[in-house]
């Protein structure tokens, strides 16, 4: 067995999982028969599923054995997905719930506000002074019961302090923020978006159910109105193994 033979064992295995010999749910071999048939000790087996693992594949299960993982739906992410928000909603919907192809009654959305002084880079995001206050909500987005996003997006008290948008109540709102702030006579008019990649968070990862091993999106999204920042989302976060990032660039030029 050329190479490191833990490697070996988990390309198979690997292998298996993708073409389907090991469908998801699929319980493998206890380590004790693999490291028999790849005439290995179970410390380098250990180290093939520890592979599996870090690459979202598989499952340990207490001492019920290491499984195959459910493969999540993958969601097409558009960069067009917010034109869903604009009115009028004669559909309950928001970009996640189209994107994610489910009916209102398939989606929630776990809110939590609270007010809070700007710190130096979500003053800098919205291009007001530090200390300025705004409102921070928390949302955990849910797609027929699976928890497939999580977000903080924030905006001024200035524009949202005494209404019903500042209500957490009053979520989950059709049209999302876009909607919310066009009832306060703010017409969302660009947005702009930054998207990288890491490692979740242990409350992220707890949160949105991650594997060990799997990377998330995580897009900082500006909301503009006739030039000003409306909203800051700052983190939206979603795993890397759950969403496709589709992107249309027109060829035309910029007025």
């Amino acid at each position: 067995m050329s190479g490191h033979a833990y490697e070996h064992i988990a390309a198979e295995l690997r292998g298996a999982i993708l073409d389907g010999g090991l469908p998801p749910g699929a319980r493998l071999p206890r380590h004790a028969d693999l490291a028999r048939q790849y005439g290995v000790s179970e410390i380098v087996v250990r180290q093939a599923i520890d592979a599996l693992k870090n690459a979202g594949l598989v499952e340990t299960r207490g001492r019920g054995g290491t499984w195959v993982r459910e493969r999540p739906p993958v969601r097409r992410i558009s960069s067009q997905r917010y034109l869903a928000d604009l009115g009028p909603q004669t559909v309950k919907q928001t970009s996640f719930t189209r994107d994610q192809g489910i009916a209102w009654e398939q989606y929630r959305l776990d809110t939590a506000y609270r007010w809070i002084d700007a710190d130096e880079r979500l003053a800098g995001l919205f291009g007001v002074a530090p200390g300025t206050r705004v409102l921070e909500r928390h949302f955990v987005f849910y797609a027929a019961g699976v928890p497939s996003q999580v977000a903080r997006p924030c905006l001024l008290a200035s524009d949202v302090e005494g209404t019903p948008v500042a209500d957490p109540k009053n979520e989950p709102w059709p049209g999302g923020t876009i909607n919310q702030l066009r009832t306060l006579g703010i017409e969302v008019d660009d947005i702009t978006e930054s998207v990288t990649t890491r490692m979740p968070t242990p409350v992220e990862a707890r949160t949105l159910r991650i594997a060990q091993g799997v990377p998330v999106f995580a897009i900082t999204r500006v909301m503009y109105a006739a030039g000003r920042v409306v909203e800051v989302a700052d983190p939206i976060v979603i795993p890397g193994d759950r969403a496709i990032l589709d992107y249309r660039i027109p060829l035309r030029p910029l007025p």
